[in-house]
């Protein structure tokens, strides 16, 4: 038998049934091709198909992707380097009936594939299943065809060889019902004829990958799949272990929900009633016990809108806009905003709040007995609205399907809109009277009706009334075993302040709603209501919960998962303080007020949904042959550099170079051995022969370079403190808060590639570009209007040993300015093609970290936070005087205000943090903020108020003063770590500090990162009056009242960069 005969697929069982059929023929296979209706892949290396919407969801998917490389997925799948050459498990749900490099480029075969209810194509799932499942009840409803002919696999062709002409034919189809799945994968005689592929990036190397035939389950928590490994197997070309391969064709999964259908959220408990099992919310949280949140703490959705909306005459289609949603618990207040709507139909939906009434519903501000519509649906539920207009008679459907908490705690919500609205005149404004709803509750569903009145004045028409009728169901899935008799049949939510405005630059759409929740005929008004509490008016911070004592005395306490008296509160981080609930085998990942828990690989969750235990794998046999399968061990093959050894896994294997090489396993050199530093001989001094801390003794933290981490911290408390590079303590930063100092590097990191010459490459438009300072490098990333244009996005110059911070543009010269930390340096280079960067101060400095570019008078100013001063200089470094060097403990952030003359800087001095003001001749020097500031790194200035704004990451505040003193006010109460800011018509830019650890957000605006970000300028050749920001600070806020609106989330994986 040759090996391309027939190929035996034999499984390995997760808690799932594997089955495998006899040899398949080709006209075995499911009928596919264009004349069965199947749409057809576009030919390349790395193709993805457009999304497969599927009539009735597979489980909680309602659509699926087909890729080349023999994979179909529930999500659009990354570039095909982050998967196609890593073994299983993948990071993204996966069915992969044979995932290797595929390529059909030039002709080189064809990919089809389908959603279908064909009779024909049912009933033979059908008869599938019942063949290997005699004891299944499964009639399929839907099925996903996908069929791969005569692909190839990648290959890289020479002057002496041509392409081989091995293809590859296999196919998978998906059958399911509402409650159960199954995946068959068929492979007939003679379609397969190569059994892996060669990794691109060591194509030359003489090894080869076997494919992957299985599913891998991702990190989709409750869905179908989890991130651990789903039954799988690798492909082999062996001549040997193909003859040992039982002779079948046809595989067939079973892909289980009843173990997550149940499945608790980790902060509950299950108890047991007579007729089975229920979930509740520990203390501390609320929810429906499968889905559970922190008591108090706001709130953040996020989703996509799509549909066809006819404004008028004319059909305008939304194709997956993003919507976002914040949510103020404390007060009822939901903010709601949907990007990028076209303007004929942003102007019309201005009524249409009733899109962003379900976030107020959800998470209502509580009166007295009720319950706010989370702890009835938790996070997975449906609700369908009809809404019809009055005089006109148009009809608009709403269709918003929940569909779980993200990583980060954050609900889930996709919005389908289709049908007509009123045309509105451009310029128009919708103002809505304050309202009262009746919900009416059922198992598993809440009803409303009511009928709206709302008015639009326009320049055009003058003041119009109209109204309209609103019909709403939502549908949950509850737990009926516990007793529902003390159930509200009857609710009423009553809503305020209703805002609703489109912004036609922005082209965003938003909502705002106050909303409170209460029996039937409570008015929250009442005199027996006027706390606090309940008005919504109190002072505690947004991450606390209002308790309501007596008369109007209230109480403000940090909600579950923060920590402080109630009116500031910081996040606790569980993993750090080993208070999580991670059991053994488990990673904790730190959540803002909460936590959650992976598994380690070879693990997955049992069945309390916290404890980790091995993953169950068992051969199976194949059920209709007459020989076992055979597990392949790809080591015997020594497919490992002689100086790595081998590691076997199920299904795949990895390469690791031995103690004392280096190198990706399939080539390892020798290391060449460094002296100890410094750090590594103190910290050798401080502990025992086994590495324990000897008792009372203080034990460095040193990097994998060996260097002191600029933060250190006295063992597991919280007494911290900066160092310099010699591991002495920088004088002003010893803490003992919550929030940690924030202390700069003063080594720059090791250089993890070849660089570029330093010469600048510029951006590639003229418009306003944000120049940002990240370590070694210098980046751009153009504005469109305001927004983030993450596809022009590049690195303008590439800086070896460096450790670039505040940073300046000079919009008359074109030129940026820049701080070197590590170099100890001042540099600018223009911003022209070739140019090289020019050294302009480099003696005198220690620390140099904030800079500031008056344009207006051609100047430098600088902050050096080591010996405590603020210098100036001529912009090509002459001139230099020091402007301040008393009364300053850690200076950082430095502006100019160029038509003003006026200085501002911050000192983050750890016993009296300030913001200073000075003339630009160091004339007039005062304090602007000492009280009710902590850690101010970040300062820029407010130029269509005149205010001077920072960012504290001790009161996770965005606040603005006049220069006087005067207007005090609070931009963005809830920020985590924010390091610097720039303001730029009407929006803040400001970056975040967030851990590796406890990072999950993914690179999409800026390439490759590898440090925090730091400085940012604006840069426009048009200069501009008044905004002279210093600093990169990529969230975005509306800036022109204290009413603030998220906006999208767009985060790296160390500093996050945010256009909210």
């Amino acid at each position: 038998m040759q090996p391309g005969d027939v190929l035996a697929v034999c499984l390995l069982c997760w808690s799932c049934g594997v089955r495998v059929a006899a040899a398949v023929h080709r006209t075995d296979l499911f009928p596919y091709g264009t004349l069965s209706g199947d749409s057809v892949l576009a030919e390349g290396d790395d193709e993805t198909s457009r999304v497969l919407s599927l009539p009735r969801p597979f489980y909680f998917y309602s659509s699926l992707f087909v890729a080349t490389n023999g994979i179909i997925s529930a999500q659009d799948l990354p570039m095909e380097k982050q998967y196609v050459d890593d073994g299983f498990p993948t990071d993204f749900p996966v069915v992969a009936p044979f995932l290797a490099d595929i390529d059909t480029s030039g002709g080189r075969g064809q990919i089809y594939y389908r959603v279908t209810e064909t009779p024909s194509v049912l009933n033979r799932v059908a008869q599938e299943v019942h063949r290997g499942f005699p004891d299944a009840k499964f009639t399929p409803t839907h099925a996903v065809v996908a069929t791969w002919e005569n692909v190839a696999a990648y290959e890289e062709q020479s002057r002496t060889s041509g392409p081989s002409n091995k293809v590859n034919t296999f196919q998978a189809v998906i059958g399911y019902d509402e409650t159960d799945s199954y995946v068959l994968f068929l492979y007939p005689e003679g379609g397969l004829n190569f059994f892996g592929t060669r990794p691109k990036e060591s194509y030359n190397v003489e090894i080869e990958l076997p494919a992957r035939v299985g599913f891998s389950r991702g990190e989709i928590t409750y869905l179908i799949f989890s991130r651990t490994e789903g039954p799988h197997f690798s492909v082999t070309g062996d001549q040997e272990t193909v003859k040992n391969l039982n002779h079948c064709g046809l595989s067939l999964l079973s892909i289980p929900y009843s173990r997550f259908q149940q499945q608790c959220s980790q902060n509950s408990f299950c108890s047991d009633y007579a007729t089975g099992y229920c979930c509740h919310c520990r203390p501390g949280f609320y929810g429906n016990g499968r889905h559970c949140l922190p008591e108090g703490a706001p709130q953040r959705v996020s989703g996509k809108v799509s549909g066809t909306v006819t404004v008028g005459s004319t059909p305008v289609s939304l194709n997956n806009i993003d919507l976002h949603a914040y949510i103020v618990v404390g007060d009822g207040r939901a903010y709601t905003a949907i990007s990028e709507v076209p303007e004929p139909v942003g102007w019309a939906l201005m009524p249409v709040a009733p899109i962003g009434e379900l976030f107020g519903w959800l998470f209502a501000l509580e009166l007295p007995n009720s319950q706010a519509g989370f702890k009835t649906t938790g996070a997975e539920f449906t609700r369908r609205a009809e809404i019809t207009f009055y005089p006109g008679n148009e009809r608009l459907s709403i269709s918003q399907t929940a569909r779980g908490l993200d990583d980060n705690n954050h609900l889930t919500v996709d919005t389908v809109v289709s049908g007509s609205v009123p045309f509105l005149p451009p310029g128009a404004e919708v103002t809505m009277d304050p309202f009262k709803e009746t919900y009416q509750y059922y198992p598993s569903v809440a009803t409303s009706s009511s009928v709206r009145e709302f008015s639009v004045v326009s320049a055009e028409r003058g003041s119009e009334s109209f109204s309209f009728q609103l019909k709403q169901n939502i549908t949950y899935r509850d737990c009926r075993h516990d007793n529902r008799a003390a159930a509200p049949e009857t609710l009423q939510i009553t809503m305020e302040r209703v805002f609703v405005m489109y912004v036609k630059e922005e082209r965003i759409l938003r909502y705002a709603i106050t909303n409170k929740i209460s029996p039937v005929g409570v008015e929250p008004t009442g005199p027996e209501l006027v706390n606090p509490c309940y008005a919504g008016n109190h002072d505690c911070d947004t991450t606390a919960q209002c308790i309501p004592l007596e008369g109007q005395a209230f109480q403000c306490q940090c909600a579950t998962g923060y920590r402080g008296d109630g009116r500031n509160c910081y996040d606790v981080d569980e993993c750090a303080e080993s208070s999580s609930s991670c059991g053994a085998h488990a990673q904790c990942v730190n959540l803002p007020g909460s936590h959650r828990c992976q598994c380690q690989s070879g693990y997955e969750f049992g069945y309390d949904g916290r404890t980790c235990v091995v993953a169950l794998v068992c051969p199976l046999r194949c059920i209709f042959g007459a020989h076992s399968a055979a597990y392949v061990d790809e080591c015997s093959s020594s497919p490992c550099h002689v100086n790595a050894r081998c590691i076997n896994r199920l299904g795949s294997f990895q390469c690791q170079c031995q103690p004392g090489f280096d190198g990706d396993g399939f080539y390892c050199s020798e290391q060449e051995e460094r002296p100890k530093t410094h750090c590594e001989h103190h910290r050798r001094r401080a502990t025992d022969s086994e590495g324990n801390p000897i008792v009372g003794a203080y034990v460095p933290q040193c990097d994998s370079e060996g260097q002191y981490i600029p933060l250190q911290c006295y063992g597991e408390t919280t007494y911290c403190w900066c160092v310099d590079q010699d591991g002495r303590e920088v004088p002003g930063t010893r803490s003992h808060d919550v929030v940690k100092p924030a202390c700069l590097p003063s080594v720059a990191p090791p250089t993890m590639r070849p660089l570029p010459r330093p010469d600048v490459t510029p951006p590639t438009n003229a418009g306003v570009t944000l120049l940002y300072a990240q370590g070694q490098k210098i980046g751009a990333l153009p504005l469109n209007g305001t927004r983030l244009d993450g596809t022009g996005s590049k690195t303008l110059l590439t800086l070896h040993g460096s450790i670039v911070v505040g940073i300046g543009y000079d919009c008359k010269e074109n030129q940026v300015y820049w701080t070197d930390l590590s170099a100890r340096t001042i540099n600018r280079a223009s911003l022209v093609p070739g140019a090289e960067p020019e050294i302009l101060i480099n003696t005198n400095l220690v620390s140099p970290e904030g800079l500031a570019v008056d344009v207006k008078r051609r100047l430098i100013f600088w902050v050096d936070s080591t010996p405590d001063v603020i210098e100036s200089a001529n912009l090509d470094g002459s001139g230099r005087q020091t402007l301040f060097d008393t009364d300053l403990v850690n200076p950082r952030a430095i502006i100019v205000v160029s038509s003003a003359g006026t200085l501002y800087w911050t000192d983050w001095n750890r016993e009296a943090p300030k913001i200073e003001c000075a003339s630009v001749d160091g004339q007039n020097r005062r304090v602007v903020v000492s009280d009710g500031i902590g850690l101010p790194n970040a300062l820029t200035f407010d130029s269509s108020s005149g205010q001077v704004c920072w960012a504290d990451a001790g009161t996770k505040r965005l606040e603005c003063i006049s220069p006087d003193g005067s207007g005090r006010r609070v931009i963005h109460p809830t920020l985590n770590y924010p390091f610097s800011m720039v303001y730029y018509r009407g929006h803040f830019y400001y970056t975040d500090w967030r851990s590796k650890d406890s990072s999950q957000f993914t690179d999409e605006y800026l390439p490759d990162q590898r440090s925090h970000l730091y400085g940012i300028a604006i840069a426009t050749t048009d200069c501009l009056s008044g905004e002279t920001g210093v600093r990169l600070e990529l969230r975005r806020f509306k800036a022109q009242s204290t009413k603030w609106f998220p906006k999208r989330r767009i985060i790296l994986k160390v500093a996050p960069l945010c256009a909210v």
